[in-house]
């Protein structure tokens, strides 16, 4: 497991936020349990570091497949300088868990390069939900965490080069 000895939570130098940046956070409902608490950690960091509660805006899509397309949204509508996807999918007994989740990390990476902004793929590809829960506030940290820092760090870096 890539989080084995590695708290999602935990970072160090945080950039210094710039107070016009717009981030827009997208949230799948399914498995709202776990998508919940990564809205939770990527709020409680953006809020944290300094980011205007006006310059943040939460939009919600029914499940991760839908991510890609509501993060374009969030881009061309609420002109964010970058997306956080936020989403869960849970390996079931189908082909369904492989489909999903190649479709949505290359459509995140898709939007991505299209528009020249950073959308991060804060979506947890767990085998069951005892792991998720542990990524999502558990004891592995919080995956929505960790996505608002590369959000934070990645227009850090775009202002800087």
């Amino acid at each position: 497991m890539a989080t084995i000895n590695k708290n999602l939570s935990e970072f160090d130098d945080l950039p210094k936020v710039n107070a016009n940046w717009k981030i827009a956070i997208v949230k799948a409902e399914w498995n709202a349990e776990i998508t919940d608490g990564l809205h939770d950690g990527a709020m409680d960091l953006l809020i944290n570091a300094d980011v205007p509660g006006h310059n943040i805006k939460t939009y919600h899509v029914p499940g991760s497949f839908e991510l890609p397309l509501g993060a374009q949204w969030a881009i061309e509508q609420f002109k964010a300088d970058a997306v956080i996807c936020l989403g869960s999918v849970i390996r079931g007994e189908t082909a369904h868990f492989d489909y999903v989740c190649q479709a949505v990390s290359q459509g995140v990476k898709d939007v991505s390069l299209k528009h020249s902004l950073p959308v991060i793929f804060g979506v947890l590809t767990d085998d069951n939900m005892e792991q998720s829960r542990a990524r999502s506030g558990g004891i592995h940290g919080n995956k929505g965490t960790e996505a608002a820092v590369t959000a934070i760090k990645m227009l850090h870096l775009r202002d800087s080069v």
